[in-house]
Protein backbone atom coordinates (compact mmCIF):
# COMPACT_ATOMS: atom_id res chain seq x y z
CA UNK A 1 0.00 0.00 0.00
CA UNK A 2 1.65 3.83 -0.61
CA UNK A 3 2.19 5.56 2.28
CA UNK A 4 -0.29 8.04 3.48
CA UNK A 5 -0.01 11.85 2.27
CA UNK A 6 1.14 10.57 -1.37
CA UNK A 7 -0.10 13.05 -4.09
CA UNK A 8 -3.61 11.54 -4.99
CA UNK A 9 -5.38 14.73 -5.60
CA UNK A 10 -7.84 14.08 -9.40
CA UNK A 11 -8.53 16.69 -11.40
CA UNK A 12 -12.80 17.90 -10.54
CA UNK A 13 -14.04 16.93 -13.69
CA UNK A 14 -11.45 13.48 -14.37
CA UNK A 15 -13.89 10.48 -14.92
CA UNK A 16 -14.65 8.77 -12.33
CA UNK A 17 -12.98 5.90 -9.78
CA UNK A 18 -14.92 2.66 -8.80
CA UNK A 19 -14.85 4.20 -5.06
CA UNK A 20 -16.33 7.51 -6.33
CA UNK A 21 -20.03 7.95 -5.09
CA UNK A 22 -22.13 10.91 -4.38
CA UNK A 23 -20.80 11.06 -0.36
CA UNK A 24 -17.03 10.39 -1.27
CA UNK A 25 -14.30 10.52 -3.67
CA UNK A 26 -11.09 8.47 -4.75
CA UNK A 27 -8.23 11.01 -4.01
CA UNK A 28 -8.68 14.53 -3.80
CA UNK A 29 -10.89 16.49 -6.06
CA UNK A 30 -10.44 19.87 -4.27
CA UNK A 31 -9.16 22.59 -6.28
CA UNK A 32 -7.27 23.83 -4.03
CA UNK A 33 -6.55 21.33 -1.03
CA UNK A 34 -4.84 23.79 1.32
CA UNK A 35 -8.49 25.59 1.37
CA UNK A 36 -9.99 22.80 2.46
CA UNK A 37 -11.05 22.96 6.05
CA UNK A 38 -10.60 18.56 6.54
CA UNK A 39 -7.35 18.89 4.90
CA UNK A 40 -5.08 15.95 6.46
CA UNK A 41 -7.99 15.17 8.77
CA UNK A 42 -7.67 12.13 9.72
CA UNK A 43 -9.67 8.87 8.08
CA UNK A 44 -11.72 12.16 6.71
CA UNK A 45 -8.93 13.54 4.00
CA UNK A 46 -7.45 11.68 1.62
CA UNK A 47 -3.85 12.31 2.00
CA UNK A 48 -4.31 11.36 5.44
CA UNK A 49 -6.41 7.87 5.16
CA UNK A 50 -5.27 4.39 4.51
CA UNK A 51 -8.01 4.22 1.63
CA UNK A 52 -7.12 7.38 -0.33
CA UNK A 53 -10.83 8.18 0.16
CA UNK A 54 -12.36 11.74 0.56
CA UNK A 55 -14.96 11.42 2.81
CA UNK A 56 -15.92 14.47 3.17
CA UNK A 57 -16.18 16.60 -1.15
CA UNK A 58 -17.07 19.91 -1.21
CA UNK A 59 -20.85 20.06 -1.98
CA UNK A 60 -20.65 20.82 -5.48
CA UNK A 61 -19.27 17.50 -5.57
CA UNK A 62 -22.99 15.60 -5.38
CA UNK A 63 -23.63 17.95 -9.10
CA UNK A 64 -20.27 16.97 -10.97
CA UNK A 65 -20.48 13.32 -9.56
CA UNK A 66 -24.26 13.09 -11.32
CA UNK A 67 -22.85 14.74 -14.64
CA UNK A 68 -20.26 12.64 -14.90
CA UNK A 69 -21.96 9.67 -14.09
CA UNK A 70 -24.47 9.79 -17.33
Amino acid sequence: MEKKGKNIQVGFSEPLHREDSEVQTYGCRHTNPDICKFNRMEDICAFASDDRICKNPSRAWKKKYNELNR
